[in-house]
């Protein structure tokens, strides 16, 4: 038999076995006097009685004494040889209390996804989002021009004004995106194409976006107050371009500024020369500050803007400056400079507006100016001033700077007829300077939208439009004026 444990528990083990054998011997004979035993002491003598009892009271001292022994050997300090080393053999079971391993934490459960209606279904969970977006824009116009005038351009037009499709999101720990593709003019584009970054009242934009050229610029076509814009932003080439912008808006105050090179569509031209997007190295820097405070209920609106641009190897491709006359169903143009060797453009405007009630209202004014390779540097002005109302008790949205959607307070179906708007606007442009003749006209125009919900909007426009000092007419006169009237369905989502 092995006996594990080293010499201190076989020294146990062999003491133990002669305490065991007189306790059997103990027992034994506490049975034999026990009442009930086999040997009950009525079947012995006396003496008998008395020996056993002797003999149970000597077993008695020897346990003690083994006890004793067993005690001080146990406690001594044992000495032993060095032991051979073991064979190698299996590892014994050995019994052990293996700890119940905790469960790991449970992860916190995702946000709930909700959905809500903007147009389109918007998903939401937690700080991220994703909503399609879109907008169709189905216009039909007029353009009553003097009979001198041999273009065939002019007359009725009907065309798909726009057609876009992307998205737009949150992607959680501030960034954001945007991605739209529009159908217009025959061809596909990309449009408003970036990531964002928003932190506090800080937002950074970096990709294909507007260099915050103008107020009506930037307030988005689908919630203007005329089927197009004021002349001068088309007659000045504004338009989105590739760059990283910032944005700081607190309280009143909206600051933005960004470097930009140019539009996507031209930086991706595979031609070779100066229309090349290998070769265009055009740059520009912009910036624009805006004071919006409100008073009681109005809001008031004061901005500036400042662009610089080098156009570098794109001065040989040339530039004009030119204007449809107003709908853009027609691609003719009546007012418009010829092709100039520009290298430099420097423009800055002032804007200002107000939206009160059912009343709101917009002016700018607008410099262009163009420095030539000639030496020379002619300046080009245009201007706006539009005042607008509500039929109905609705009021015009405001928001970052800019006009934003009107949301009908009684839409179609819902005890009313959505929201009825009556605008008139004066439109100013002026492309003559410097030797560099192309023009003036001055524009009377009116609108009255129908918007019967929120993402669904009907127009219809009138303009009179006063041309001097234009292309002319087969008498050779260049001062006459020109009827146009216009009409759009838009929806956008």
């Amino acid at each position: 038999m092995t006996i594990e444990g080293g010499p201190k528990r076989s020294q146990k083990v062999v003491f133990l076995q002669p305490v065991l054998t007189s306790l059997v011997a103990l027992l034994a004979a506490g049975a034999c006097l026990s009442p009930t035993g086999a040997l009950a002491q009525d079947q012995l003598s006396p003496d008998e009685v008395a020996a056993l009892r002797n003999e149970i009271a000597t077993l008695r001292a020897q346990l003690q004494k083994m006890e004793q022994r067993l005690d001080a050997v146990t406690s001594a300090p044992q000495t032993t040889a060095p032991a051979a080393p073991p064979a190698i053999q299996p590892p014994a079971p050995v019994a052990t209390t293996v700890a119940k391993a905790s469960p790991p934490p449970a992860k916190p459960a995702s946000a709930p996804t909700e959905i809500t209606w903007k147009g389109s279904p918007q998903f939401t969970s937690g700080d991220r989002s994703f909503k399609a977006k879109g907008r169709i824009q189905i216009d039909v116009g007029q353009v009553d021009a003097p009979k001198g005038l041999a273009d065939r351009g002019l007359g009725y037009g009907a065309e798909m004004r726009r057609i876009r499709l992307g998205g737009e999101g949150d992607l959680g720990a501030g960034f954001g995106y945007e991605l739209e593709l529009e159908l217009s003019d025959n061809a596909v584009k990309l449009v408003d194409t970036f990531v964002t970054y928003r932190t506090g009242p800080w937002l950074v934009t970096v990709g294909n976006h507007n260099p915050f050229q103008s107020l009506d610029e930037l307030t988005g076509d689908t919630v203007g107050a005329f089927m197009e814009r004021a002349a001068f932003t088309d007659a000045f080439n504004f338009e989105r371009r590739l760059g990283v912008s910032a944005q700081y808006e607190k309280g009143p105050w909206v600051l933005q500024g960004g470097l930009f090179a140019d539009d996507i569509d031209a930086l991706s031209n595979s031609s070779d020369g100066p229309e090349g997007g290998d070769e265009n190295n055009s740059y520009g820097l912009d910036g624009r500050a805006v004071y919006a405070p409100k008073l009681g209920q109005t809001q008031l609106h004061l901005g500036a803007s400042a662009h610089w641009r080098t156009l570098k190897r794109v001065t040989d491709a040339g530039t004009r400056y030119r204007q449809r006359p107003y709908v853009h169903a027609s691609n003719s143009r009546l007012i418009g400079t010829a092709v100039l060797p520009v290298e430099e453009e420097v423009h800055y405007g002032l804007e200002a507006a107000f939206v009160s009630g059912r009343w709101h209202g917009a002016a700018e004014t607008y410099w262009q100016a163009a420095e030539l390779t000639t030496g020379t540097r002619p300046t080009f002005f245009g201007g706006y001033a539009e005042l607008g109302y509500f039929l109905t008790g609705d009021t015009r949205g405001y928001r970052g700077g800019q006009f934003s959607r009107t949301r009908p307070s009684k839409p179609l179906g819902d005890g009313g007829v959505g929201a009825l708007q009556l605008n008139v606007r004066y439109d100013y442009l002026d492309l003559n300077d410097r030797g560099v003749v192309g023009g003036k006209q001055d524009a009377w125009l009116a609108a009255l939208i129908w918007q019967p919900l929120g993402y669904l909007r009907f127009h219809l426009n009138y303009g009179l439009l006063d041309y001097q000092g234009t292309t002319p007419l087969r008498n050779g006169d260049r001062d006459y004026k020109v009827n146009v009237a216009g009409a759009r369905m838009e929806l956008d989502f």
